[in-house]
């Protein structure tokens, strides 16, 4: 693993209806990679409600990550609630005890300045491993819940990409605030076309044979996601602090929603695998065995 500075459908519970209705969908050609597992964990929200349980549920999730295997752990933002300084030093306390790498992105709720001291510095970053490069940046600002990409940042992935491509590297980009704009029933929040999703669709496209997905946290909605600009697996990971019932899956069943949901809220994060044509999450409720499935097969 090489870290670098700045510079269908299987779902649990209605996978059935979803797959039958679907069928199974394809990524760019990426069956020759190796196989290699990796978690995904978003929004411990370390602090919120002045309450310990937050920090109870990361240190929880630390310890079963621990003992899973997977290579490497991506966090996709508010690592800790509204900015609180003191939550910091508890959540890298507890990270220290994770027997694997771990990359974090910050989310709305945490100050760049207080991410880059207390996480890491620079926010922005990629690192390499067994043919895919995973490219982080930092697409939250504290005043908003929308999402925002600058020009100097789109610049920046597109130089990733470019020299991802002249590796022969495949590409998962990850930031907390979904660039997909969607719709009701979902949450509405995202990365509006005139701050930066315009500009970074237009770097996918232009990399769309290596573009494989774009992981995101965010919502509190479990694994949510989409699949409706050409190959690219767009997905919302669950929340290890509180999810939340959006009535997505009768939505999705009544076809006033589109895209994927695995229909399960309770707090956790995904274990995730990619490679020999294939990308799989599965929802790891805490202290709970897996439950529910999206799985799609590369080509």
């Amino acid at each position: 693993m090489l870290p670098l500075s700045r510079r269908q459908w299987l779902v649990g519970s209605v996978g059935s209806v979803l797959a039958a209705r679907f069928g199974v969908s394809r990524l760019p050609a990426a069956e020759n990679l190796e196989e290699f597992p990796f978690v995904i964990v978003s929004d411990t929200h370390l602090g919120r409600g002045d309450a310990e349980e937050p920090a109870a549920q990361w240190r929880q999730a630390v310890k079963e990550i621990s003992a899973v295997s997977a290579d490497f752990v991506l966090h996709l933002g508010d690592v800790v609630d509204s900015g609180r300084e003191p939550q910091y030093p508890i959540y890298a306390a507890a990270r220290q005890g994770l027997k694997k790498p771990i990359y974090e992105v910050p989310g709305n709720h945490d100050p760049s300045d207080l991410f880059e001291k207390y996480v890491r510095t620079p926010i922005d970053t990629s690192f390499d491993h067994r043919g895919v490069r995973f490219v982080l940046f930092g697409n939250a600002h504290q005043d908003s819940h929308l999402g925002f990409i600058t020009p100097e940042q789109i610049k920046w992935i597109d130089e990733q990409c470019r020299e991802a491509a002249d590796r022969d590297l495949r590409l998962i980009a990850c930031c907390h605030v979904p660039i997909h704009a969607n719709k009701h029933p979902d949450r509405g929040w995202y990365v509006q076309p005139a701050d930066g999703q315009t500009a970074f669709y237009e770097v996918v496209e232009r990399y769309a044979d290596r573009f494989l997905a774009c992981f995101h946290g965010h919502f509190h909605n479990g694994i949510r996601g989409w699949r409706d600009r050409g190959t690219l697996v767009e997905a919302l990971c669950p929340s290890v602090c509180y999810n939340q019932d959006r009535k997505l899956a009768e939505h999705i069943k009544a076809q006033t929603a589109t895209g994927f949901f695995v229909d399960e809220l309770r707090p956790g994060y995904v274990l995730a695998t990619l490679g020999k044509g294939r990308l799989t999450m599965r929802y790891k409720p805490l202290g709970e065995e897996p439950h529910g499935e999206y799985a799609a097969d590369l080509e």
